[in-house]
């Protein structure tokens, strides 16, 4: 669950707020008065969401079909369409990570 902290405020509690977002996975929201105007992530989250900004879904969708199309030459139907719903709800996750 993220939090919020005054800029003011985390200039007294920036060694506090750095360890509990990189320890414990806490984003946390920096004001300026009431109004938001960045958040503090993990590293590791930051990292994770530029590939994201970085791929195309489209193209990421297309190499997972022609994944699944060689892969699937001994397959049998059902098999294929629940790889392909997979990798559609994997697109569709992508994106929405993207968005938050």
């Amino acid at each position: 669950m993220q939090k919020t902290i005054d800029v003011a405020e985390l200039q007294g509690r920036l060694g506090g707020v750095l360890d509990e977002v990189a320890r414990q996975g806490v984003p946390y929201v920096l004001l300026r008065g009431s109004r938001p105007e960045a958040v503090v992530i993990p590293y590791e989250q930051f990292l994770r969401y530029r590939r994201l900004e970085e791929q195309d879904p489209l193209a990421r969708f297309d190499e997972l079909r022609a994944r699944q199309a060689a892969h699937s030459r001994d397959v049998d139907e059902d098999e294929i369409a629940a790889e392909v719903e997979a990798a559609i709800r994997e697109v569709r996750e992508a994106m929405r990570e993207a968005k938050r």
